[in-house]
C-alpha cells in the first residue's frame, strides 16, 4: 500500500521509524529521484492497474498503463482509460474499489495463504466461541450482549460487508479534496479550467477507488474480525471472525487454537457490546473523522499557479502538477484537534476492551497474558489499521496510550465496581480525557458526581408539580359546582 493519502504529500512530522521508515530503492528508483510509488513523486498512490506492464507502475500512471505493454494489452489499457475519464459519480469509484478489493483477496497474501469459503465445521465453531464469550462477558461487564448473530467470513466476505463503512469513512475527505480543486479558484478562472477540473476528478475518483481497494484488499487478508480497527466495520449485532485469518493469527503463537479462537471472539463481543449499547459512541468517532476532513485545506497560491498554467491539450503537464504535490493539505488546529479527540476515544475504546477481556479470559484461558501482550503489541504498534487509514485518509488509527488506558479502566473497576466503570460510557462528558490518562488516579478518585440523588430530587419534584396540578383542578370542579 501507499504511504501517502490520495493527492497528499509527506506529512510534516517526521516518521517515527525515521531513515528506517523510509522504502529501501529498487534498482531503477535511483533514476528517478530515490521516490517510491508512493513518495512525493506520485501524491495519488498510484500503482499499476490490471494489464499493466509493471507491478508497481513507476511514478506515472499513464506510464504504468502504457510503458512497457505489448499491443494485445493496449485496447484494455485504454478501455481501462475511458472509464476513468468517463466517471460521474461521488469522489470514490466504489464500483472500482470494490472490484479491485475483490482481485487483491483474489490473489492471496505474502505468506501464500488463499481464502477459501467457510465450511460449516468453522462456522459451528466460530458460533459456539462467540456464544461461550457472551457468557464469559456476562461476569466482566454490565453492558449486556451485543451480538444478535455470530458469522464466519471469508476474506472476500469481509470486503463486501465493510465497504458501506468504507464508504461513510473515507468519502468527506476525499470530497473536500475534490471540491478544494474548483472551490480555491477565481471565477474567472472556473470557467477557463472547468473542463481540466472535470476530467481531473473523473480521473482522481478512479484513483482514489483504485487506491482503496488495494488497501482494503490487503487489509482483509490481515484482519481477524470486524473490529480490529476499533471502529465497528461490519453490520450492527453482528459479531464476525474471519477463520483464515485466525489460523494464520495463531499459526506461530504456540497456543492451542480453540483458545486463541476464543481469545480473539472475546475481544469481537466485547466491541459489539459496547457498540450496541452506547448510541453516541458510533456518531462521535467517525465525526472526528470528519471533523478532520473538513479541517482539510489546499495551497491555493500553488493551485491558481499550477491550473493556469496548464494546456488542455498537453496532459503530460497535469501528470507533472500532480507527481508535485499540489493537493498537499495544510496542517490546521481543527484537523489537530479532530485528530486528538480521534485518538483519545480509541485509545479508551480499545483500553476498556483490554480491561474486560482481561477480567473474563484470566481465570479460564491459561494462554490469556500471552494472548493480550500479542494483540496489545499488534494494536499499539499499528498494524492493518494504521497503514490503512494512513494511506487512505491521512489518519493513524493508532490507539498510542492503549495500556495507559487499560490501567485507567482497571483502576476504576477496582475503585467503583464494574456498574461505576461502565456508568462512565452514559455521555461523552463523563469519560475520561486525554489529560486524565496522565493522571489516572486523579481521576479515579476524584469526588465522583451522583447523579442518582439530582434524579431523585428532580422526580419528587416532578410528582409534587403533578399533585398539584390536580389539586388545583379538584378545587375548580368544586367552585364550579358550587
Amino acid at each position: 500500500m501507499s504511504d501517502t493519502p490520495f493527492g497528499f504529500g509527506l506529512p510534516p512530522e517526521e516518521p517515527e521509524d525515521g531513515d528506517e521508515g523510509k522504502k529501501k530503492e529498487s534498482p531503477g528508483e535511483g533514476q528517478r529521484g530515490g521516490q517510491g510509488a508512493g513518495g512525493p513523486a506520485n501524491p495519488f498512490g498510484f500503482g499499476g492497474f490490471p494489464g499493466a506492464g509493471g507491478p508497481g507502475g513507476g511514478d506515472n500512471p499513464f506510464a504504468a498503463m502504457f510503458g512497457s505493454m505489448n499491443p494485445n494489452d493496449l485496447g484494455a489499457a485504454f478501455q481501462q482509460l475511458g472509464q476513468m475519464l468517463s466517471y460521474e459519480g461521488g469522489p470514490v469509484n466504489w464500483d472500482m474499489a470494490k472490484d479491485i478489493a475483490r482481485q487483491t483477496v483474489s490473489q492471496g497474501t505474502a505468506d501464500g495463504t488463499k481464502d477459501a469459503s467457510v465450511g460449516p465445521a468453522e462456522r459451528s465453531a466460530v458460533e459456539e466461541a462467540v456464544r461461550l464469550a457472551d457468557l464469559w462477558l456476562d461476569d466482566a461487564t454490565s453492558l449486556p450482549s451485543g451480538s444478535g448473530t455470530a458469522v464466519a467470513w471469508s476474506r472476500a466476505e469481509w470486503v463486501e460487508a465493510t465497504l458501506p463503512v468504507w464508504k461513510e469513512l473515507v468519502d468527506p475527505v476525499a470530497e473536500r479534496v475534490g471540491l478544494a480543486m474548483g472551490d480555491v479558484l477565481p471565477e474567472e478562472m472556473q470557467a477557463m479550467a472547468g473542463p481540466l477540473i472535470g476530467m481531473m476528478r473523473s480521473m482522481g475518483g478512479a484513483m482514489f477507488g483504485q487506491q482503496i481497494g488495494q488497501a482494503v484488499g490487503v487489509l482483509a487478508g490481515e484482519v481477524v474480525g470486524s473490529t480490529d480497527i476499533g471502529l465497528p466495520l461490519g453490520p450492527a449485532g453482528k459479531a464476525a471472525l474471519l477463520p483464515v485469518n485466525i489460523e494464520a493469527f495463531g499459526k506461530d503463537l504456540g497456543v492451542d487454537k480453540n483458545e486463541v479462537r476464543l481469545y480473539l471472539a472475546l475481544r469481537e463481543a466485547a466491541h459489539q457490546r459496547l457498540f450496541s449499547h452506547v448510541p453516541w459512541l458510533r456518531s462521535h468517532l467517525f465525526g472526528a473523522v470528519e471533523g478532520y476532513a473538513r479541517g482539510i485545506k489546499v495551497d491555493t497560491a500553488k493551485l491558481e499557479d499550477v491550473v493556469g498554467q496548464l494546456d488542455p491539450q498537453n496532459p503530460e503537464q497535469l501528470q507533472e502538477a500532480l507527481q508535485q504535490g499540489m493537493f498537499q493539505p495544510e496542517d490546521t488546529p481543527a484537523q489537530k484537534a479532530a485528530l486528538a479527540r480521534l485518538e483519545t476515544a480509541l485509545a479508551l475504546v480499545e483500553g476498556w476492551v483490554d480491561a474486560v477481556v482481561h477480567a473474563a479470559a484470566k481465570p479460564r484461558l491459561t494462554s490469556a497474558d500471552a494472548l493480550r501482550e500479542t494483540l496489545r503489541r499488534r494494536r499499539a504498534t499499528g498494524g492493518p489499521a494504521e497503514q490503512t487509514f494512513a494511506t487512505l485518509i491521512g489518519l493513524e488509527l493508532r490507539p498510542r496510550r492503549l495500556r495507559d488506558a487499560s490501567r485507567l479502566w482497571a483502576s476504576l473497576t477496582d475503585a467503583r465496581g464494574v456498574d461505576g466503570r461502565d456508568g462512565l460510557w452514559e455521555h461523552p462528558d463523563m469519560l475520561p480525557t486525554a489529560s486524565d490518562l496522565d493522571d489516572p488516579d486523579g481521576f479515579v478518585h476524584h469526588e465522583q458526581l451522583d447523579f442518582s440523588e439530582l434524579d431523585k430530587m428532580l422526580g419528587e419534584a416532578a410528582k409534587g408539580d403533578d399533585e398539584g396540578d390536580k389539586g388545583n383542578g379538584d378545587k375548580g370542579t368544586e367552585d364550579g359546582g358550587k
